[in-house]
């Protein structure tokens, strides 16, 4: 382990690598974010639109303790957002 991994710490070792969800034409892929109090809501939701790569950054004031339970609540608040949305978001 490199010097600056054990004075920084390893992102690798602290969330596991994001895995993509397909919904609806667009792609959602959770990326919670560590804060103090647990994980911060968000996610990054994509879709091609007329050839260009289009993509919407969602971030929540809500935070969760729990990182998986944090990915799948920004999957379903992504999903939410696109059946009000559509390409709208973009």
């Amino acid at each position: 382990m490199s010097l600056l991994s054990r004075l920084f710490g390893s992102k690798s070792s602290e969330t596991p690598k994001e895995t993509s969800v397909d919904y609806l034409g667009f792609r959602i892929t959770p990326e919670p974010m560590k804060e103090a109090q647990g994980y911060r809501l968000c996610a990054v939701i994509e879709k091609e639109v007329a050839g260009e790569l289009k993509t919407h950054r969602l971030i929540r004031a809500d935070t969760i303790g729990d990182v998986e339970q944090c990915r799948e609540a920004a999957i379903g608040k992504a999903k939410q957002m696109i059946d009000q949305m559509g390409e709208r978001l973009f």
